[in-house]
């Protein structure tokens, strides 16, 4: 907590892997009504979820572990979660516990599934309920949780930690101290830039009479430092000698750089994410060291908030419109990699081109061409108009003949030209 709260580096390796693991969110896929997907976001928005996630995340990384409570008005926490007993609005958020806020029951494991030999109930022993009171000694069961470890550690280790794992700053100790020594001690150095000797003649005999001698020695000092403060004068004695020296810093500047490359290798995260530098070196970028750490990032979405995530959807979609989530729904964690302007539009036209080839040859039809250009809308930007009503619109239409029976009959009938160019030109925007 010291570290996190006075070390800059160490509040950004909690932090940063955190917000970047929620900054984007999530696409849900389902065949269902767009306009539910639409208000299911709406309500991972407004319930807070994110944020919860948020600092879930962060005081896992930090302590070694916490838990995310999904709380469902009038439901017991202590009893297993069943989705299909859900009310309509009943889901109000999730609440988050740090590993020292709930003790895991450890007389009570789970003897089967994904989450085998992990406690089944955990006891809260640090929270306050809505009227400021502690509420010591709630039961929470483990399938009302999305449980979050630091660094997950080998058996008999978690053992020792009650079954959670470390903090990620455990690791990286050593190197932040290095970093920090290396900082601090050239910054003491700034105070020894310029090193001033004075040659006194006979200075041991004087400081040997001590008495008056020494004071006149001490009182000639002291006229040194107000005259070369106010005038820039250094006043001495003919055979005095006074010599300055500078202190040089050459190397400093890579040693540390070192040492924070070091620190940002321990932390797994870019020097330009964690500590904010740009990148160096001769047409250097740092796009190959962005996108490896963003793939780490979809790695640990994976690994880390999946599982997590789909009882969160399920317990909402439950919440929203008191039906059990269908089957087929589910998401994909947004990519963290910006496309430019210039990618976004190629990408558009690339996508377009091939809807546009696929209804051509009849693979598809107008209606799903059209589903997969405004789907595709949130990564090109474009095609974000066409509205769930113009996609339902078009389904009633009968289908449309193929480009090449257009043709054939356009050429029996000339009157029907001017539709056929209709058809073209649609096809081409």
């Amino acid at each position: 907590e010291w570290m996190y709260r006075q070390n800059w580096i160490a509040g950004g390796v909690v932090d940063s892997i955190a917000e970047d693991m929620v900054r984007s969110g999530i696409d849900i896929i389902a065949t269902t009504d767009p306009q539910q997907v639409m208000e299911m976001q709406t309500g991972l928005t407004r319930l807070g979820i994110w944020d919860a996630l948020l600092n879930c995340i962060k005081w896992s990384r930090l302590y070694g572990g916490s838990l995310a409570v999904l709380q469902l008005e009038g439901q017991d926490l202590s009893t297993p979660l069943r989705i299909c007993s859900i009310g309509k609005d009943q889901f109000r958020g999730l609440s988050i516990y740090d590993r020292w806020q709930v003790e895991p029951d450890l007389t009570r494991m789970i003897q089967s599934g994904p989450n085998i030999g992990l406690p089944e109930y955990y006891v809260v022993v640090s929270a306050v309920d809505d009227s400021g009171q502690p509420t010591f000694g709630t039961e929470i069961h483990y399938s009302r949780c999305v449980r979050m470890i630091g660094i997950q550690l080998p058996f008999f280790q978690a053992i020792t930690e009650d079954y959670w794992g470390e903090s990620v700053l455990e690791r990286i100790y050593d190197r932040m101290l290095a970093f920090d020594t290396a900082t601090m001690g050239a910054a003491n150095l700034l105070d020894k830039v310029h090193l001033r000797t004075v040659g006194i003649e006979n200075l041991r005999e004087i400081l040997a009479m001590g008495g008056p001698a020494e004071e006149n020695l001490m009182k000639m000092f002291t006229y040194v430092r107000q005259m070369q403060t106010n005038e820039g004068i250094t006043l001495l004695d003919s055979k005095d000698v006074m010599q300055t020296s500078t202190y040089s810093f050459a190397g400093m500047g890579d040693m540390i750089q070192q040492f924070a490359q070091q620190v940002a290798g321990a932390t797994q995260i870019p020097i330009t994410r964690l500590m904010g530098q740009s990148p160096a070196g001769l047409s250097a970028t740092g796009e190959h060291d962005m996108r490896m750490y963003y793939d780490n990032i979809y790695s640990q979405q994976e690994s880390r908030l999946r599982s997590g995530m789909d009882t969160i959807l399920k317990v909402l979609h439950q919440s929203l419109y008191g039906l059990p989530a269908p089957d087929e729904m589910s998401f994909t964690f947004r990519s963290l990699w910006q496309m430019s302007a210039t990618e976004k539009a190629n990408n558009a036209k690339t996508i377009t081109e091939t809807v546009i080839g696929a209804m051509e040859a009849g693979l598809i039809t107008t209606a799903i061409g059209m589903q997969e250009l405004r789907q595709a809308s949130e990564d090109t930007g474009v095609f974000t108009n066409i509205a769930p009503e113009d996609i339902e619109e078009e389904e009633e239409l009968p289908p449309m003949p193929r480009l090449e029976e257009e043709e054939e009959q356009a050429a029996e009938s000339p009157q029907d030209l001017n539709a056929l160019d209709r058809i073209k030109r649609w096809l081409s925007l």
